[in-house]
C-alpha cells in the first residue's frame, strides 16, 4: 500500500508533572528556559499544519499492570480522558479534557505493525492519560486542536524492549505514515526522561552526565549510538530514565538527528528536563 502521507516534524519532551504542578518551585531562568522551548515546539506544529499527532510515551499503571503489560501499545479511540482522575488533575494542575483521538489513523498504525513483524497490544477504547501525555499537550496543544494516536512503549519496568527494537519501532511508523493518505501532514511527539528515579530513596536526584550523553546522541542521529545501551547502564539514571525508549522510537521516526532546544537538571521536579527537536 502506498500514499502520499508524510512525518513533518518529530519533537521530544519530558512529562515531569512538576512541569505543569509546580513551576514555581524551580529558580524563574530554569523554569523559562523549559518553558520557552515548549513554547517554540508549540508555534513550530502550528506551522506545519499536522492532520494528527502520533504521540509515544510510557504510562505509570493507569491503565496496564505487572499481569499486562505489553512492549508496545497502540491506541485507536475517538477520545481520551486524561488526566484519568480529578485528584490527578489537580496536582498536575491541568483541566481534564477528552483528548480528540484519529481513529482510522489509529487502526492503520496497528495494522501496519502487525504486517512489519511488530505485535502490539491493540487499545480500542478506555486509554486514559496522565502525565504522559498531559503535562506536554498542556504547553502544546492546549486548545485540543489535533487528534492523537497514542503509541505506548513499556519503559517502566522490565523486561524492557531493547532500545534497537524502540528505534526500530518508529522506523515503523515513518513507513506506515508514508503507507497511508488520510492524514497527509503527520507529526510524532514523544515523552518522557531523561534520568529520574521513581518511587526511591534516590528521587529527586539528577544524572547529569547520563543525560548530556544522551543528549549527543540524539543530536547526532546515528543509530548505533543511539541504541547501544545496556540495561545497567540505563539503570545508573534512573528507574524512570529507561522512558528514553520513546525518544529512541522518535529517533527512529526521524531519522535524523535532533536540536536540543532545552535542557535542565531539575531536581525541583525530580528529571533531568529537555525538550528537542528532529531536523527535518
Amino acid at each position: 500500500m502506498s500514499g502520499n502521507g508524510r512525518i513533518v516534524g518529530v519533537f521530544a519532551a519530558s512529562h515531569s508533572p512538576g512541569i505543569t504542578g509546580w513551576p514555581e518551585r524551580v529558580p524563574a531562568d530554569v523554569r523559562a528556559t523549559v518553558e520557552d522551548a515548549y513554547a517554540e515546539v508549540r508555534k513550530r506544529i502550528e506551522e506545519l499544519r499536522p492532520d494528527a499527532v502520533i504521540a509515544v510515551s510510557v504510562e505509570h499503571f493507569t491503565n496496564f499492570n505487572l499481569g499486562n503489560l505489553p512492549s508496545f501499545a497502540i491506541a485507536t479511540a475517538k477520545s481520551y480522558l486524561g488526566p484519568t482522575t480529578a485528584e490527578m488533575a489537580a496536582f498536575l494542575n491541568v483541566e481534564q479534557h477528552q483528548y480528540p483521538g484519529h481513529a482510522e489513523l489509529g487502526r492503520h498504525l496497528y495494522a501496519h505493525a502487525l504486517g512489519a513483524e511488530f505485535d502490539p497490544a491493540l487499545v480500542e477504547g478506555g486509554l486514559e492519560f496522565d502525565e504522559n501525555f498531559c503535562v506536554p499537550l498542556k504547553h502544546l496543544d492546549p486548545d485540543l486542536k489535533y487528534p492523537l494516536v497514542p503509541v505506548i512503549v513499556n519503559g517502566v519496568n522490565p523486561p524492557w524492549p531493547t532500545p534497537k527494537r524502540c528505534y526500530d519501532l518508529g522506523r515503523m511508523i515513518r513507513d506506515a505514515v508514508e503507507a497511508q493518505s488520510f492524514a497527509p501532514r503527520v507529526v510524532v511527539l514523544a515523552t518522557g526522561g531523561l534520568s529520574h528515579w521513581v518511587g526511591l530513596p534516590e528521587a529527586g536526584s539528577v544524572n547529569e552526565d547520563f543525560d548530556r550523553d544522551f543528549i549527543a546522541r540524539l543530536t547526532s542521529g546515528d543509530p548505533a549510538r543511539l541504541t547501544d545501551y545496556t540495561q545497567d547502564a540505563i539503570d545508573a539514571a534512573g528507574n524512570g530514565a529507561h522512558e528514553i525508549r520513546t525518544w529512541l522510537a522518535a529517533a527512529g521516526a526521524a531519522g535524523t538527528g535532533f536540536d536540543v532546544l532545552a535542557y535542565e537538571p531539575v531536581p525541583e521536579w525530580l528529571t533531568g528536563t529537555a525538550v528537542a527537536a528532529a531536523r527535518l
